[in-house]
């Protein structure tokens, strides 16, 4: 009997270190979650957000005061330029071109007059010479038929002058009443119409705006802010690709055209106006659309790439002890006899999910490891990574 209890604690111990062997094999075995390495494009971008609109926009306003009489145009009407498009009331500066168109009259009879005056001066003055030369005249009469010669004169020279005057002052009121007349300084498309027929403009201290005209809508521009860190990598003539809300599932290709120097400060944060070029043959894009933007700063077509996943994953200090120790620089870890094994590498340019692998001991379909599922005494055992592609692989 005791025989067969010896031989029952036996087993059990037996079983029991099988057990414990096969459950810490299971505890520190190994698990990735891996992906492939491929081969595609790169580009390298910059990504802003920015604001659609006319490349050329025209304020019109007015630079008389007055009320509305007539307006020709509205919303999307196309104009050209010299086109009427209001009319002021011009009742009021027709009657003051009038009033100035008389006092011109004026002073042209006034002129008149003091030319006869002038002549009635100078023939006395030469008849008070002849009659002072016979001594028939004392040198005063003289002395004052002169003196009054030289003030007809001066008369007749103030008289002109008031006439310049009074025609500058009819042209002033003639250019009132055209400025009454509000005319489209281009070719292009009402975007705007802010007064209404009875509404009354005053531009006493400032141009009132009427319309807003665009003069072109085929070809727009998106005015974009790019922080300071990112500016640098901008030059003139990046292509560019964007998206707008109104469109999500479309594309729209453009051009930077123009780096600005002038900062742009908010909350002590400096960007810069990045200006890009797009053509808009169907209209589709409107004046005040938000842009999502990327600038491409540098593109790559059929090269090796890896996840930037493979590159952020770090394994826990438990997994790493089974492997090698870990160089410095960029580099991917790769399992190979259940070991890890990192393997450094030169990289180049990243689209945000990949990297351009430029050299290192990988080759295309090679399994590196994007995230941990090994899971430790300190840890359940996940690392945050995981690339975007190919469905990964666990084992």
């Amino acid at each position: 009997m005791k025989k067969k209890i010896l031989i029952g604690i036996v087993i059990v111990v037996v079983l029991g270190i099988a057990a414990f062997i096969v459950f810490s094999s299971k505890e520190t075995e190994l698990k990735f979650k891996t992906e492939k390495i491929t081969k595609g494009d790169i580009e390298a971008t910059v990504t802003a957000t920015g604001t659609v609109n006319a490349v050329t926009t025209v304020l019109v306003g007015t630079q008389v005061s007055g009320t509305i009489k007539q307006i020709y145009v509205d919303f999307n009407s196309p104009v050209k330029q010299g086109q009427l498009i209001a009319q002021i009331d011009p009742s009021t500066f027709e009657a003051q071109v009038q009033q100035a168109r008389a006092n011109l009259l004026s002073a042209k009879a006034n002129v008149e007059k003091a030319e006869a005056s002038l002549l009635d001066a100078k023939r006395t003055m030469e008849r008070n010479r002849e009659l002072f030369s016979k001594d028939l005249i004392a040198r005063s009469d003289l002395d004052t038929s002169e003196t009054n010669y030289d003030a007809a004169k001066a008369q007749v020279s103030a008289a002109k002058a008031q006439v310049a005057q009074t025609e500058a002052a009819l042209e002033y009121a003639a250019t009132n009443l055209r400025y009454t007349r509000i005319q489209s300084p281009v070719n292009g498309i009402v975007v705007s119409r802010n007064v209404d027929v009875g509404q009354t403009v005053a531009a006493s201290f400032q141009t009132p705006t009427l319309f807003n005209i665009a003069q072109d809508l085929t070809k727009m521009q998106i005015d974009t802010n790019v922080g300071e860190a990112d500016i640098g990598k901008v030059n003139v003539k990046q292509d560019v690709e964007f998206t707008v809300d109104a469109y999500p599932d479309i594309t729209f290709k453009g051009r930077v055209s123009q780096v600005r120097n002038a900062p742009i400060t908010v909350q002590n944060v400096v960007t810069y106006d990045v200006v890009i070029y797009v053509d808009n043959p169907e209209f589709k894009l409107k004046p005040g659309m938000t842009a999502n933007v990327s600038i491409i700063i540098s593109s790559k077509k059929d090269v090796l790439k890896i996840p930037n996943a493979a590159l952020r994953f770090r394994p826990s200090e438990t997994i790493k002890n089974k492997g090698t120790t870990q160089p410095k620089g960029p580099g991917v870890w790769i399992v190979e006899n259940n070991k890890l094994k990192r393997v450094k590498v030169v990289t180049d340019i990243s689209d945000g999910n990949y990297t351009e692998v430029v050299s290192g001991e990988i080759t295309e379909g090679q399994e590196v490891i994007v995230e941990s599922l090994t899971k430790t005494k300190s840890q359940s055992g996940t690392q945050p990574g995981g690339g975007v592609g190919r469905s990964p692989r666990m084992f």
